[in-house]
This record gives structure tokens, C-alpha cells and sequence, in this order.
């Protein structure tokens, strides 16, 4: 079992994400999963031209020279692909969506209707499965919805199944070192673990554990408060 993470946060190591992903992959590789950890934002990936010189003339090559085919050599033999992004604006990172474009270099140019009468990619080999993780800022798991719908699509077009989508609100919680919030913050992180115990075990997660990491972490109320006091102490500065 190979186990490929893209981390499309700007912040890199240092980001609410990588709490989440190292823990997760923590879990998957006790479990005997092969992980790797793909910082986007140590590489250096240029925009897509959609020249599209990757399909016609130079079939599975792409003209830029970049660290992208770094990446998809990383990414070969994939049984699991986890795109992990911090929420940004109802959506993927911006770093997320430049790596997503770059794709398009895997992709097959044929494409026709599948069996619910809609256009996709045909795909000539197996492509992984999926794992969604995102965190935010806000208390509210609906700000993913844009993702939650993007990661569906995704799969869609490219002919492969999701495992799960692993949402955090009130992420900035995440990296505090408040006392009466760090145990609950572990507590998170060992469930964490266990999903990707789950994922390397079984290729998926058991109703305890998805339940388990739909909880917020702290009381709505108390939480915005926080945010607020937080912001007014920096401003202040």
C-alpha cells in the first residue's frame, strides 16, 4: 500500500494541514502503508499553458521545465492519493489548483460519456483512490461544501472512487498551545492516526471514526470569541 499526500498549503511544514496529514500518515505507516509527503510549497511549479503539447506532440511530457515531473515520479504506483489543502475563499489553495492544472499532462485527450450520459476523460490505466482533507478557520463544516463538491467531480472525471473527506473547522485551533485546549486537540490527532490506520487496514473508515472527526473542537460561541480576542490583541500591536 502506497500512500501519496499533496500538500497544497502555502505555509508548508509549518501549516494547520501538515498537523493533520503527519498524523494521519503517522497512523497509515504503522499500520505498514508506504507514505509520502509532498510539500507544494517547496517546488516550483509553473501555470499550465494549455498548450496541450503533453496529449499531441509530446504524449505524457510537458513542455515546461519545472519540479512537476519530480512530483509525478513520487506520485507513481500511488493506491492512494490525499489532496490536502487549507480553505481558502470556499476553496482549494490557489497552490492546489496551479498543481490540479498540471495534471492535465496524465490525462488521456479522448474523452465520451459515461454511464450516467455525462462527458469525462477516458483514463488508460488505474488511477488511485482519493482522500480529501481541508481545514478552516471557521466554526462551520459547511464552508466546505465547495471542496466537498470539487473533490466529487474530480474523481468523477477521472474514473476512480473517494475513501473519505476529512474536514476540520475551527482549524486554527490545530497548532494552540492553550492548555485547555491542547488535550483535545491530541485527542483529535490520535483519531487521526486511526484513520489512516483504517485506510492502510481496510481502504476505509469505520462509523466510529468518520463520527469521531465531524466533532468541533470547542463551542461555537466560545470559539468566535476567541478569534475575535485574538485579532483585537494583533491589531494592537
Amino acid at each position: 500500500m502506497k500512500i501519496v499526500a499533496i500538500n497544497g498549503s502555502h505555509k508548508g511544514k509549518a501549516g494547520n494541514t501538515n498537523i493533520m496529514v503527519n498524523a494521519f500518515l503517522k497512523g497509515a505507516q504503522e499500520a505498514g502503508a508506504e507514505t509520502v509527503n509532498i510539500f507544494l510549497a517547496e517546488k516550483e511549479i509553473k501555470y499550465c499553458k494549455a498548450c496541450k503539447a503533453c496529449w499531441f506532440n509530446s504524449p505524457g511530457q510537458c513542455v515546461i521545465e519545472d519540479d512537476m515531473a519530480e512530483i509525478l515520479s513520487l506520485m507513481e504506483g500511488a493506491d492512494i492519493r490525499i489532496l490536502a489543502t487549507p480553505l481558502y475563499f470556499d476553496n482549494i489553495s490557489s497552490m492546489q489548483k496551479v498543481f490540479m492544472d498540471r495534471m492535465m499532462v496524465t490525462a488521456n485527450p479522448y474523452w465520451g460519456k459515461d454511464k450516467n450520459g455525462e462527458c469525462r476523460h477516458f483514463t488508460t490505466s488505474l488511477p488511485p483512490k482519493l482522500i480529501m482533507i481541508a481545514n478552516c478557520g471557521y466554526p462551520e463544516r459547511s464552508h466546505f461544501e465547495v471542496i466537498s463538491h470539487w473533490i466529487k467531480r474530480h474523481a468523477r472525471n477521472i474514473n476512480t472512487d473517494i475513501i473519505c473527506e476529512i474536514y476540520a473547522s475551527q482549524g486554527a485551533l490545530l497548532s494552540t498551545n492553550a492548555d485547555e485546549v491542547r488535550p483535545i486537540i491530541t485527542t483529535y490527532l490520535k483519531v487521526l492516526e486511526t484513520a489512516g490506520k483504517e485506510i492502510a487496514t481496510e481502504m476505509k473508515l469505520t462509523e466510529k471514526t468518520a463520527k469521531l472527526l465531524e466533532h468541533n473542537f470547542i463551542p461555537d460561541e466560545i470559539y468566535i470569541q476567541e478569534v475575535k480576542r485574538y485579532v483585537d490583541n494583533i491589531l494592537k500591536k
